[in-house]
């Protein structure tokens, strides 16, 4: 028998201890002496503590205390009952002794007490002799439940490298036995798998280092937890779990190149930004741990440059500079790396970086010319004759068998006729004369190829500017309207000028103004120069007559300060007004325009007067006319008309045709029609034409298309009767006439006779001579 079976055993002695006949007076006795200080004051109940034990199976009903009133003789004159949770079920009671039994088997884990009430009655009075009081039943636990790890499996993780002792995680087991009587619910945490690595402290399940782990040797480790009840005591129930515990990266590993030595080539051809090649310095780390930057060290990092892929970690090395194979043919240079971020715990391992040598070979390629400079500002003064130097352009092959070189210029279609280069020499000459004030620039393009290999091309761009000559003549900037009252006093300002000129000037511009030499006497009006390059009109006289004079024409003189100056004359017309002070612009205008016509006012009105009698006859006439077209189309008056139109596609049939339609419902007069919209003809012949190269004139889709035809004739009022026009897809079947047509007859016109055309009148004499003579020729 295990110590289990033992405890049980015991337990239940205990219960039944109170309840043997041999002890139930001193029983009595001890409780009243024990248990004073928990009796009520106004009751004489006495009892002690009730507990039942959980998990117990019995045949019999199992007594697990007894309940008693001070009042009772053992006379058996009180009756005891029991009220209240699993009262009568669970628990029942000895109504003359007050013992109580418990008849089932409990689980404290389900329900840990029960309440329930007890009254004593006398038997002769049935009077309670206690009043009912509550109680409760605990039920007592024993060890029958597994600890339990609700939150496994644990995953955690720890940095590598860390101290012995550093905590990793807390396991937690449950028990669901009562912590507060026994050991049920005490537990206890013991490490079954995971040394030396790990440990875990036995009463809280920390876990904990044991020993420094590096990750680049292993990992992950799996870490087994048990923990037992009962103290661990034998016979104590236990439960496991798995932990697994990951280590965390840290920078604890430097960089290493896989080689100490590398060798590249690239080409001299090869454009700014080409990639040389790749270094690639490997690191245990990883993540960010791993991160590294690549640096070139020496004198070559003007003529490469270095970058990192931070995907594959590798360093790039590209071309920063073009290299020349006749300059220099091969270059060495120190690559390193150097992790990004580096642990300061661990700088005492020594650096966190690696160097390595790069060999990088210059490879000889055919190259095109190379322009001494890669762009020209030429200059040219403007109107330069034509075949002027404007400058010379060079270009050499850079390669060692130097090839000759041939220029030519990129032509635009203006820039085509304007300059022209010498193809052994690069000579830019000019092909006409050049003008500043049409363009004061010419961009060019200069190509350099090489005469052994057409293919290798170099371009320059050459900027041309045309220097301004003096070659413009300054004149008004706006065509000036001056106009001067007749009552105009003498010395009076009529007009402000000032002057434009299109050449450029070093110094700035300066204008000065006077009167040409044909009006330097002029008695009416002057010029003044403000010496600012603008002039006042000023008038020199008093008074002015339009009837007189209507206009002035004032040659102003206009000479800049160029080299060598260039003068001009513009005229200025002064318009004499019909004012006295301020000039009404709009009045002087209409003056001006009535003067240029030779028409006075009374004459203009008269013509407006003419033009306007003339409108309203006009419209009088088209009044007239639209209600003279407002007249019903059919009158009773209309005379009657036998006037049949048919219109033919191809050849007729003759009287057949003629039969189709009823002519004399043209000769009928009728009234106005109900309107019908015509249908869309065109689409209906396209479409029965098609049809009529299967179905003949007796077919029902002719006598249909017919019929519709005719109706639509009869009810359209927008057809005059006496015009029909009918169209027809159809070929007609021949008439009883047969054909008129002399086209395929085996006789000919010599066979008949022509005669009868005389006796049709004097309309037809003419037709019967031709006949007549034609047969005359013939016989």
């Amino acid at each position: 028998m295990n110590s289990s079976a033992w405890l049980r055993l015991m337990v239940m002695l205990v219960q039944l201890w109170p309840c043997s006949p041999s002890t139930s007076s001193s029983g009595t006795q001890n409780t009243v002496q024990s248990f004073t200080a928990v009796r009520r004051v106004k009751r004489g109940w006495l009892w002690e503590p009730l507990f039942a034990t959980e998990e117990q199976i019995s045949l019999v009903p199992v007594c697990i205390g007894q309940l008693k009133s001070d009042l009772d003789k053992q006379d058996g004159n009180l009756e005891y009952s029991l009220t209240g949770e699993g009262a009568g079920s669970i628990f029942v009671i000895d109504e003359y002794n007050g013992k109580i039994y418990v008849t089932q088997k409990l689980d404290r884990e389900k329900k840990p007490f029960y309440t329930l009430k007890a009254q004593a009655i006398n038997r002769s009075t049935q009077l309670p002799v206690e009043p009912e009081s509550e109680f409760i039943i605990k039920v007592r636990d024993v060890n029958d439940n597994e600890p339990q790890f609700l939150d496994g499996p644990y995953v955690a993780t720890v940095p590598e490298m860390s101290p012995e002792g550093t905590s990793v995680t807390q396991v937690t087991a449950t028990d669901a036995d009562d912590p507060s009587y026994g050991n049920s619910a005490r537990l206890l945490y013991s490490l079954i798998q995971g040394q030396p690595y790990f440990s875990v402290e036995p009463k809280t399940g920390v876990i904990r280092m044991a020993s420094q782990m590096d990750r680049e040797t292993k990992d992950q480790y799996l870490v087994i937890i048990q923990a037992k009840d009962m103290v661990g005591q034998p016979g104590a129930f236990s439960a496991t779990a798995t932990v697994t515990i990951n280590l965390s990266d840290i920078n604890d590993n430097p960089p290493k190149f896989q080689q100490r030595l590398y060798y590249m080539s690239v080409s001299e051809e090869a454009p700014v930004g080409t990639t040389v090649g790749k270094v690639f310095a490997e690191d245990s780390d990883i993540g960010d741990n791993a991160a590294m930057d690549y640096f070139i060290e020496g004198d070559n990092s003007d003529v490469f440059d270095i970058i990192t892929n931070n995907d594959t970690q590798e360093g790039i090395i590209l071309l920063k500079k073009r290299v020349d194979y006749e300059s220099k043919r091969r270059y060495s240079i120190e690559a390193k790396a150097v992790n990004r971020y580096i642990d300061e715990s661990f700088l005492k391992e020594g650096p966190f970086e690696d160097t390595t040598i790069v060999k990088i070979n210059v490879e000889d390629a055919d190259e095109p010319p190379v322009f001494t400079s890669e762009s020209y500002v030429m200059e040219i003064a403007e109107g330069a004759v034509s075949g002027a130097l404007v400058g010379v352009v060079t270009a050499r092959d850079p390669d060692r068998d130097g090839s000759p070189v041939r220029y030519s210029i990129v032509h635009s279609t203006h820039l085509k006729r304007l300059f022209s280069i010498n193809e052994h020499n690069g000579a830019i000459i000019t092909t006409e004369p050049l003008d500043r004030e049409i363009a004061s620039w010419h961009n060019i393009t200069v190509t350099a190829t090489e005469t052994r290999n057409p293919e290798k091309i170099s371009e320059a761009n050459v900027y041309v500017q045309v220097l301004d000559v003096n070659d413009n003549a300054p004149e008004f900037p706006k065509n000036y309207e001056t106009f001067v009252c007749e009552n105009a006093v003498s010395g009076q300002l009529i007009q402000s000028i000032s002057a434009v000129d299109q050449d450029d000037s070093a110094e700035g511009h300066h204008f000065y103004f006077s009167l040409a030499q044909e009006a330097a006497n002029s008695s009416h009006f002057t010029v003044k120069d403000n010496q600012d390059n603008t002039a006042g009109i000023f008038t020199v006289k008093s008074g002015f007559r339009r009837q007189e004079q209507f206009f002035f024409y004032l040659p102003i003189l206009i000479q800049d300060n160029g080299t060598p100056p260039l003068t001009s004359t513009n005229t200025l017309t002064v318009t004499v007004c019909d004012c006295d002070t301020e000039v009404n612009t709009f009045y002087c205008r209409y003056g001006a325009f009535m003067y240029s016509l030779g028409l006075s006012t009374e004459a203009l009105v008269a013509v407006l007067a003419c033009i306007l009698i003339f409108l309203v006859f006009f419209l009088a006439i088209v009044t007239i006319r639209q209600q003279q077209k407002k007249k019903p189309p059919f009158s009773e008056k209309m005379e009657e008309f036998r006037e049949n139109i048919v219109s033919y596609d191809d050849e007729g049939g003759g009287e057949e045709d003629t039969e189709a339609f009823d002519i004399s419902a043209l000769r009928t007069r009728t009234v106005m029609r109900t309107h019908k919209p015509r249908k869309k003809v065109a689409s209906e012949i396209q479409s029965l034409y098609r049809q009529s190269l299967q179905v003949g004139p007796d077919s029902a889709i002719f006598r249909q298309f017919i019929s519709e035809k005719l109706e639509e004739a009869n009810t359209d009022p927008s057809v005059p009767p006496y015009d029909s026009l009918q169209t027809y897809a159809f070929e007609g079947t021949g008439s009883l006439a047969g054909s008129l047509s002399s086209l395929g007859s085996n006789t000919s016109d010599m066979d008949q006779s022509y005669d009868y055309l005389a006796e049709w009148g004097p309309h037809f004499k003419k037709l019967a001579g031709m006949y007549s003579s034609y047969r005359t020729v013939g016989d």
